[in-house]
C-alpha cells in the first residue's frame, strides 16, 4: 500500500520516532498470523495518527476497519486517559488478536471493539465524534461518510485512508473495478461538500483529512 520509492519510505521511517515495543510486536503477529498483512497502517501512518490525536485532542473516535488493532492502539497512545475509541470490523476471525493486543497494551477502557456490518453498528452508537478514522471496505466510503457527516460537529475531523489506492484514481476506472471507481466517486464528493474543508495527503496509499466546517 506504499507506492513511494523505498529509500524515501526507509529515510522517513529513519526521521520519525521509533514505534513503542507493542505496536512492533503487533506488527510481527499480523505478518506471521493473518493473511494480507500489508492492510496494517504501519510506522508512518501509525505515528501520524498518534500525533494526530494529540493535535486534535478528541475525547470520541470512531475507526471504521480495525483490522488487527495497530492503528486503534496508535491512536490510543494520544488520547487523554477518559478519551473513547469505538472500532468496528466486520472479521470475526481477527476478534482474538486484536483484543490480545489491546489488552496487552492497556487500552481496553478506552478502545470498545463491535465486530460487525459498520454500515448498521454506526447508527446504534448514541454518540457524536470529534474524530473519525476510515479504514474498512472502499466500496462503502460514501455510505460511511453520510452516516457520520451529521454525528461531526464544527471543527471535527474524518481521516479516509487509502483515498489514492496505488495511484488507480488518477486513471479511468476498469469496469470491473468497482474499489476504484468508488474511491473516485467518495474523492470527488469531499472535493464538493460544503460542509468540509479537506486536503488530500501522499501519504502511503494516500490519506484524505477532512474537517468540518
Amino acid at each position: 500500500m506504499d507506492f513511494l520509492p523505498e529509500n524515501i519510505t526507509a529515510y522517513s521511517e529513519k526521521h520519525t520516532s521509533e514505534e513503542p515495543e507493542i505496536v512492533k510486536k503487533l506488527n510481527r503477529a499480523t505478518h506471521i498470523e493473518v493473511l494480507q498483512p500489508r492492510m496494517l497502517s504501519g510506522h508512518l501512518q501509525g505515528r501520524l495518527l498518534k500525533m494526530l490525536v494529540q493535535m486534535i485532542k478528541p475525547s470520541r473516535i470512531l475507526e471504521i476497519g480495525t483490522y488487527t488493532g495497530y492503528s486503534a492502539i496508535c491512536m490510543a497512545e494520544g488520547l487523554d486517559k477518559n478519551g473513547i475509541i469505538h472500532t468496528i470490523d466486520i472479521n470475526e476471525e481477527l476478534e482474538d488478536i486484536t483484543h490480545r493486543f489491546i489488552k496487552e497494551a492497556g487500552f481496553t477502557k478506552q478502545i470498545k471493539q463491535y465486530i460487525g456490518d459498520a454500515v448498521k453498528i454506526i447508527p446504534t452508537i448514541n454518540e457524536s465524534f470529534d474524530l473519525v478514522f476510515m479504514d474498512a471496505d472502499k466500496e462503502n466510503y460514501l455510505t460511511y461518510y453520510d452516516l457520520i457527516i451529521e454525528k461531526l460537529s464544527a471543527g471535527s475531523y474524518i481521516l479516509a485512508d487509502n483515498v489514492l489506492w496505488s495511484g488507480k484514481v488518477t486513471e479511468v476506472a476498469k469496469l470491473n473495478d468497482k474499489e476504484t471507481a468508488h474511491l473516485q466517486e467518495f474523492n470527488a464528493q469531499v472535493q464538493m461538500d460544503d460542509r468540509v474543508e479537506n486536503i488530500l495527503l501522499p501519504i502511503r496509499d494516500g490519506l484524505m483529512l477532512i474537517r468540518k466546517i
